[in-house]
């Protein structure tokens, strides 16, 4: 009998396949002193599964490449650390403080004390905590028979069901063996669905219970409805095989994103590094969106030098010759904290010291990084404009707009993530040349919804229709400084909003001039606009915008672009 589990649909996609549970995380030993242990025999068990941990790292590492191969490769080092087994070791003797330990407890105490002793040297050693912990965990499952954390292993494609995924857990993730991600908890803008778009696969979040359907259970995932159905029959399956094949419909982009009646709305790529321009590039993207540069900075423990930032934006530019690059300064804090930077001891991090808010509390980082693009983008051709995220007022946009004109960059902008630089987009553009908007904040903070938080992904939507009058305040403040100062003012949005194909129609009819989104996005958004005019697009925004919830928003919209079920989008 078919059981059907609801969620938010991320990626579109209709797929069918075995589902493979990522395992439970490990859970914490019982405490307490243990009696009549041999401390000789439970030492010999430590040593024997911290060999057992590092040698299955090492035959994954030596299977894998890339960025996988280098973190496997690093975690089976910290599996044969001596100071961790040594530590655990000492806790199975019956002298000591507290009463020996059980060997799997007597690891994870060890375990904490070296992440602790790590945390507290600082900057690159206070990173490796994170790995510690992860061996722990990898020992502990080995001793006490406890399915191993990571990403399961299977020799046939499936779809991967969980909880959620930690970032660390997607290093070696197989997108070729990988046909989708379900997830009970997250929501739309989690590091799952980000990866998800990333990579393309259909994916469902927030769905209750699918972390529960047994392993081997043959099931459907729709990416788009939001869908997941054990035991699928003979529709779903004509959906799945309809869905590759309109798939290839969809394989490309020509380079240019126009609407039905020939209006320009340039598609442009998020990016982060020089290889992800790369790619972006080898899509047609028409340009570069977003370049997020905290990511040149996050695993470092001292600000970067001057030329290794240059270097950095030099390898982005270079593969957007006379195109647009927009890249956003340091958008550091909440849950991108940098040791030399933000302060990880904020109570609300998320509305505390971060993005532009850094340069009063740390005054120079910022300057430093504007000289570095300075100099990147006069060593190419590229057409650079720099944003700074997290400005909340005309006088946070008047001051950042001179030091980037100071340091030589004539068009400065700002990122629209809160409220009230939506609601005073008129004034703050009076400032800057232009606004891009950032839909995954924007949405959080109007929401007060925490866009990693699960249970809260039904507020966390783009669609809410309170979100979409902000994206609406903002075009209009944009035409409203763009007629008071007699030059244009365009708003882009660079957000995950923009990889929703209907949702990119709406954004279009409500002013958006630029999408920009995961490259892997572009040819279905690309698809689905060449089918609209403009008026098309303005009318069904006005829809959304008059929708009392998001859901009747986007089955309204939805409802009146078939296109979208044609492709299973």
């Amino acid at each position: 009998m078919s059981q059907q589990f609801e969620g938010v649909g991320v990626t579109p996609g209709r797929v069918v396949g075995p589902v493979r549970q990522m395992p439970a995380p490990v859970r914490e030993p019982a405490a307490g002193p243990v009696a009549g242990l041999d401390p000789e025999a439970g030492a010999e068990r430590i040593r024997a599964a911290s060999k057992a941990v590092q040698a299955g790292l090492k035959a994954r590492a030596a299977a894998a490449a890339g960025d996988a191969k280098g973190v496997l490769e690093a975690t089976a080092l910290m599996a044969a650390d001596p100071m961790l087994v040594k530590g655990a070791v000492k806790l199975l003797d019956p002298q000591a403080p507290g009463g020996p330990r059980s060997p799997e407890r007597a690891v994870w105490e060890s375990g904490d004390a070296v992440a602790q002793k790590l945390r507290s040297l600082g900057g690159y050693m206070a990173e490796r905590a994170a790995d510690v912990l992860d061996v722990r965990a990898r020992i502990v499952a080995e001793l006490t028979g406890a399915p191993a954390p990571g990403i399961p292993d299977s020799p046939a494609p499936f779809v991967l069901a969980a909880e959620d995924l930690a970032p660390a857990d997607t290093a070696t993730l197989d997108p070729a063996r990988v046909l989708a991600l379900v997830t009970s908890g997250g929501g739309p803008q989690s590091h799952t669905a980000i990866l998800a778009r990333a990579l393309g696969l259909p994916a469902v979040v927030a769905a209750p219970g699918v972390d529960a359907i047994p392993d081997g259970t043959e099931v459907y995932v729709d990416g788009a409805a939001g869908r997941v159905l054990a035991s699928p029959g003979d529709p779903e399956r004509a959906a799945a095989a309809a869905w590759t094949a309109a798939a290839s419909a969809l394989a490309g982009f020509d380079g240019t994103g126009r609407l039905a009646d020939g209006h320009r709305i340039p598609l442009l790529a998020n990016v982060a590094t020089g290889a992800d321009a790369a790619a972006a590039a080898a899509a047609n993207a028409e340009g570069v969106g977003l370049l997020r540069t905290e990511f040149a900075f996050l695993d470092r423990p001292a600000e970067p030098t001057h030329d290794e930032q240059v270097a950095a934006y030099g390898a982005v530019f270079e593969h957007f010759p006379g195109r647009k690059v927009v890249i956003r300064t340091l958008d550091a804090g909440a849950d991108k904290p940098l040791p030399f930077l933000t302060d990880t001891a904020e109570p609300n991090p998320a509305l505390g010291v971060r993005g532009y808010r850094t340069d009063t509390a740390t005054p120079g980082v910022l300057a430093r990084q504007l000289a570095a693009i300075a100099d990147a983008a006069a060593a190419h051709t590229a057409e650079v404009w720099v944003m700074a995220p997290m400005v909340s007022t005309p006088e946070e946009a008047a001051r950042f707009a001179r030091m980037a004109h100071d340091a030589g960059l004539p068009t400065a902008g700002v990122m629209v993530e809160v409220p009230s630089a939506a609601l005073t987009a008129a004034h703050i553009l009076a400032h800057a040349d232009f606004a891009s908007l950032g839909t995954n904040d924007l949405t959080q903070y109007t929401m007060a919804a925490d866009r990693l938080l699960g249970p809260l992904a039904a507020l966390n939507d783009p669609w809410q229709p309170a979100v979409l009058h902000l994206v609406k305040a903002t075009a209009d403040g944009a035409a409203h400084a763009a007629t008071a100062t007699g030059t244009p003012k365009p708003v882009g949005v660079c957000g995950e909003a923009a990889a929703d194909p209907a949702l990119a129609v709406v954004l279009t009819g409500l002013g958006a001039t630029t999408l920009s989104m995961t490259p892997r996005a572009i040819p279905a958004v690309a698809h689905v606009l060449a089918t609209v005019t403009l008026e098309t697009a303005q009318h069904l925004a006005a829809a959304a915008l008059a929708a009392p919830t998001a859901h009747q928003a986007r089955e309204t919209v939805r409802a009146a672009l078939p296109v979208l079920d044609q492709l299973g989008l």
